[in-house]
């Protein structure tokens, strides 16, 4: 009995000898493999300096680090993805914005983060502003705000990166409106519901006027004209479709052309807080039938343009001045906003069918019958709201 004890004893230590140098080989080769990786992310390929040349970086909505190493590694940029992720990892360039970006080829990884962290890299970017128009518009006593079609040329431009102090190379202006006149309506993607007014607008030059939406754009600065319009317009025609534009212009009594014009003059009348009375009275002065009247449509045709407006502009014979004309204009005056749109999708409810900014702060006064309008009116001559630069 106690032999068998023995042996049992003898049995178990051996086990354990054995279970102990399988352990000390797990751990030894733990420690190797954990040597071993950490030896490789070290040595991740990586060039040396800042690279020459010039590529174009497309960052994508949703895309990791990772995903943008292997872009950069694809247009020849880094040496490996790993070493961009290394670098990148817990700098600004980890949360990079959607967009396209000029760098070298050829780049170390950390030259490559501090290059995509300046603003200067980034290229194909355009903001439009709400109610912002196609051409540069001339504000008396003021500025040129720069059109569309000039934020698009802009948005073209391109450094020779080897030599810093050459100015960049840019798409001239022309070249977009000549794409916006000539192409074919359907090519530049316009959609169903405009596709008949942009054929037989009167005037070419403007006749995708309100179709680009305000907001930030991103654009192949090296694509053509034509496809970058068709990118604008298409992923415009997709916000504006989100906010239920078809069946809203069908519920008021409108078409979806009609309502973005009408939302148009709402973005270039008021604030976003009067928007929706605003809107209330297009419509009500619509049904009456009653001229609009808009300062903002005798605006549109002018050289020069200011709150105020003078006689002579105002019997103008234009297809955009609701003073010389009845019912809508022609065409959008500018980019409404989705504030703007939504707001002409649902107007508040009212009797209202005047309105008239009395102050230098945008307090804007509606009226039910012309005589209290005229005592606002006088209210806001005394403001000098109305009153001319000319």
């Amino acid at each position: 009995m106690s032999a068998a004890r023995g042996r049992s004893r003898t049995a178990g230590t051996t086990r354990l000898l054995l279970i102990g140098a399988v352990i000390g080989i797990v751990v030894a080769f733990g420690a190797m493999a954990y040597r071993y990786l950490n030896a490789e992310v070290a040595a991740a390929p990586d060039h040396e300096g800042e690279g020459t040349g010039s590529a174009l970086l497309h960052v994508e909505a949703g895309d990791t680090l990772g995903a943008v190493g292997d872009r950069l590694y694809e247009i020849g940029t880094v040496a490996s993805t790993r070493a961009f992720v290394g670098a990148a990892s817990g700098t600004s360039v980890e949360g990079i914005q959607p967009g396209y970006y000029q760098v070298r080829r050829e780049m170390s990884a950390d030259s490559v983060v501090e290059m995509l962290a300046d603003p200067e890299s980034r290229v194909g970017f355009i903001d439009i502003k709400p109610g912002g128009r196609l051409l540069d518009t001339e504000v008396v006593g003021g500025h040129t705000e720069k059109g569309i079609y000039t934020l698009i040329a802009d948005a073209t431009c391109m450094r020779d990166l080897d030599t810093p102090d050459a100015e960049p190379t840019c798409r001239h202006p022309q070249e977009i409106v000549d794409a916006a006149v000539h192409t074919d309506p359907t090519e530049l993607g316009v959609p169903d519901w405009a596709i008949n007014e942009v054929r037989t607008a009167p005037d070419p030059v403007r006749r995708l006027e309100g179709l680009v939406a305000p907001g930030v754009h991103n654009v192949d600065p090296t694509a053509e004209p034509v496809e970058m319009l068709r990118q604008l317009i298409d992923s415009s025609t997709t916000s504006y479709d989100e906010t239920g534009l078809v069946p809203s212009a069908e519920r008021i009594g409108l078409t979806p052309y009609q309502v973005v014009t009408a939302a148009s003059l709402v973005e270039k009348e008021g604030h976003t807080g009067d928007f929706d009375k605003i809107a209330r009275v297009i419509l009500n002065r619509l049904d009456e039938p009653m001229r609009l009247q808009f300062d903002s449509t005798v605006n549109y045709a002018l050289a020069d343009q200011e709150i105020a407006t003078t006689d002579a502009d105002r019997a103008a014979e234009t297809p955009w001045n609701t003073y010389a004309m009845d019912g809508l204009p022609y065409g959008p005056i500018g980019s409404p906003g989705l504030d703007a749109l939504r707001a002409m999708e649902n107007p508040a409810e009212g009797g209202w069918k005047y309105f008239v900014t009395v102050d230098m702060q945008g307090t804007t006064l509606f009226a039910d019958e012309y005589p209290e309008h005229e005592q606002n009116q006088s209210m806001a001559i005394q403001n000098g709201v109305l009153s001319s630069g000319r």
